[in-house]
């Protein structure tokens, strides 16, 4: 059994794959970047996705992305774009004004009036304010480690996802928290545990806003803390499969010069959980690099010099997994402030989904941006329209 054959075993993937794939392509991952109500994006590059056929063998997602990842996995393919729309619609049914005149300045005060309604009355099918702020509320109280109470959220996922179809494990699953006594990064995955709405509740509690989530004996919170995107996780799987990634972020770490506060205050929130996604790669690279050449030196070995690890170590170098990734951010608006991401008004919401939409199809517009490499791994993002 060849060691493609023997991973696809172990992921109980032994069938054909569903939907379509690139000449060697093993698996499909869609990787989800946090960034609330900006995640609407995430639902758009979905929905293209879909509409290519293009469904995805592994989702995974931190915060907002685990949301959106939990709802892709935890329906049936014909379900999907369905839930997500119904969530999203959901949580930006609020009306903010009955009427926006045309212009950016107009604009930005709706979407900082949008803002102001998130904080203080909270969103639809998502979060709610404690009835007593955490500040007068005694230590130890469940209302004094948060500003708001996630039981909606609680009530919205167990209508919108079905945690049985996840647990079957069909399409693998996988979210990112922090350990609050710990600090330490973890990823619940259906492969190893019995996933709950606890644990996608866990990966969106982003502290001071959402109390933290008590899984077993442990709390935990939102795991753009740490690191905002799962990618990491995805790459350092060692099953053998070649994989086309989709990595789907809401923060750009690239941007401009500020000019005022509030160009300080969504630089400085861009750069912070943009989580350096082109870093993570470049590191995944260079050490691909290593391995491939201890390989072709190793190879250069006879048998008989060669230790039983050695022998072990190059078989394995010698059948290392293609890498191809679709790097998709979202670029914010001209009228858009630090606020952004928790401007949850439903105009926002569309045009973030539109943006999604769009910039998938402009990317799977690019053949020859979807084929496995020949080798090691390929990064390729639409948005600076170059090869690396």
């Amino acid at each position: 059994m060849d060691s493609v054959t023997l991973a696809r075993k172990v992921l109980g993937k032994e069938s054909e794959f569903k939907g379509w794939r690139p000449e060697r392509c093993d698996q499909v991952a869609l990787v989800l970047q946090g960034g609330g109500a900006l995640g609407a994006y995430q639902a758009g590059v979905y929905q293209a996705l879909h509409e290519a056929d293009i469904e995805p063998d592994w989702v995974t997602g931190v915060s907002i992305g685990a949301i959106n990842a939990a709802i892709i996995a935890g329906n049936p393919r014909d379900k999907r774009l369905e839930r997500l729309r119904t969530f999203w619609e959901r949580i930006t049914e609020r009306h903010v004004w009955p009427f926006t005149p045309d212009g950016d300045i107009f604009r930005r005060a709706r979407n900082a009036t949008s803002a102001m309604m998130t904080m203080t009355l909270g969103q639809p099918g998502f979060f709610k304010p404690h009835d007593l702020n955490p500040w007068f509320s005694l230590a130890g109280a469940r209302s004094a480690t948060s500003f708001y109470d996630s039981v909606p959220l609680a009530n919205t996922l167990k209508e919108l996802v079905d945690f049985s179809l996840i647990n079957e494990g069909d399409v693998r699953f996988a979210v990112g928290a922090v350990n609050v006594l710990s600090g330490n990064f973890v990823y619940f995955d259906n492969r190893d545990d019995t996933i709950g709405p606890e644990h996608v509740m866990a990966s969106g509690a982003l502290p001071p806003a959402l109390p933290m989530v008590k899984i077993g004996t442990d709390y935990f919170w939102d795991g753009g803390i740490v690191s905002n995107t799962p990618l990491q996780h995805v790459l350092d799987q060692n099953e053998c499969l070649n994989t086309l990634i989709f990595q789907v972020d809401l923060f750009s770490a690239r941007g401009e010069s500020p000019r005022d506060m509030h160009d300080v205050l969504g630089r400085h929130k861009d750069i912070m959980y943009s989580s350096r996604t082109r870093y993570n790669t470049d590191v995944y690279r260079r050490l691909r690099e290593w391995k491939m050449q201890t390989y072709e030196a190793l190879a250069k070995v006879p048998d008989e010099l060669l230790s039983d690890d050695e022998r072990q170590l190059r078989d394995e170098l010698a059948d290392l997994p293609e890498i191809t990734i679709l790097h998709l951010i979202y670029q914010q608006k001209a009228y858009e402030g630090h606020a952004k991401d928790y401007d949850f008004s439903g105009i926002s919401m569309r045009e973030h989904w539109q943006s999604g939409y769009d910039d998938t199809k402009h990317t799977l517009a690019h053949k020859a941006w979807l084929a496995m490499p020949d080798r090691g791994i390929k990064v390729h993002d639409v948005h600076r329209e170059e090869d690396d």
